[in-house]
């Protein structure tokens, strides 16, 4: 079970003989990075290094400080320094996303890049793919699986640091192995990782269980404005404008917010709306059973996966909940021309 399909063998091998000793490459994901890009960005970084290959991690947004356990003084992480990060590397791997537009600030400087542009992902690619060799399977539970099987294909030490780094990439993407996407195979990889030094409940400490109080205050007065229609399963939850530097939080701590409307009886999409100031929204999209919001995503620009998904729209808040919601709730009726 541990071993890659051949299709992802060939690709792997592919990809890698397009690298070379002594190289600089960069590492980038997308938007404020989550467990399975910096997971994936530090165990590959690492990885790549066995071979004599010198890795970069430069993201278009800070790097997020509950992932800061991950780094170490064998990682090179470039984001500060943003797009002048890139210059004079041999060649660029981005991972956990397929389109350029979710590179925010980076996104016209790799468009411009003339080096070999490669893509580590697990999601369907998106209007303006990023690169043109890649490692790529929907059917992976996170980037970290396709990371395990370069690993493995590459016959790359597996070392507690990079052990490490995979299991917070599959364990964060997979919801603490509660989501849909949690296969058989995760468990297998998820075990590999523990038997080459992982301590699960030191993991869970750092990711899950060191919450600010702000985070908490910011959540009370985010579930005040909870909605709930139980007649067609649509739930949400919003955040002001100004709200995070009100509560001192960063926005890596409003990861799983949107898991509190989701978890109401009955519902089938969950949305978090958060209002980012300046005329932008950011819509988290949610589901359960066979509703695929990353199909309801794609209308706005957005994407990911059929489970989860999220879109960046133009307008105040209430404007773009009131759009979206009713955008939701003829696709979740039936009413509109895609289906749910």
């Amino acid at each position: 079970m541990l071993t890659a399909s051949t299709s992802r063998r060939d690709a792997i091998e592919a990809w890698f003989a397009t690298l070379r000793p002594g190289m600089t490459v960069a590492l980038s994901t997308h938007i404020n990075s989550d467990g399975d890009g910096c997971g994936s960005e530090t165990a590959l970084a690492r990885l790549l290094a066995q071979r004599g290959i010198h890795a970069r991690i430069v993201n278009p947004t800070p790097w997020p400080a509950m992932f800061n356990f991950l780094l170490g003084d064998d990682i090179e992480e470039a984001s500060a320094r943003g797009a002048v990060a890139l210059d004079g590397i041999d060649a660029l791997i981005v991972l956990d996303i397929n389109d350029v537009r979710r590179l925010g600030q980076l996104a016209d400087k790799v468009r411009a890049l003339t080096v070999p542009i490669s893509v580590v992902d697990h999601h369907v690619a998106g209007d303006e793919p990023v690169g043109h060799i890649a490692v790529a399977d929907t059917a992976a539970c996170a980037t970290g699986e396709l990371v395990f099987d370069i690993a493995m294909t590459l016959g790359l030490e597996l070392t507690p640091a990079v052990a490490q780094s995979l299991y917070a990439a599959i364990l964060t993407d997979t919801g603490s192995f509660r989501f849909s996407n949690t296969s058989p195979r995760a468990h297998a990889i998820a075990a590999a990782l523990l038997a080459a030094g992982v301590n699960p409940e030191e993991m869970y400490r750092r990711i899950y269980a060191q919450v600010s109080v702000g985070r908490l205050q910011l959540l009370r007065e985010a579930l005040g404005t909870l909605h709930a229609d139980p007649e067609i399963g649509l739930s949400y939850i919003a955040v002001a404008a100004g709200a995070m530097e009100r509560f001192d939080i960063s926005s890596e701590e409003l990861d799983g917010i949107v898991e509190h409307p989701r978890s109401i009886t009955g519902t089938r999409m969950a949305m978090f709306f958060r209002d980012l100031g300046h005329g932008k929204v950011k819509v988290s999209f949610r589901s359960t059973g066979s509703v695929d919001v990353q199909q309801f995503a794609r209308r706005y620009g957005g994407g990911g996966h059929a489970k989860a998904s999220g879109a960046l729209l133009t307008g105040n808040l209430a404007e773009v909940q009131e759009q979206v919601v009713a955008d939701a709730r003829a696709y979740l009726t039936g009413g509109d021309t895609a289906t749910a």
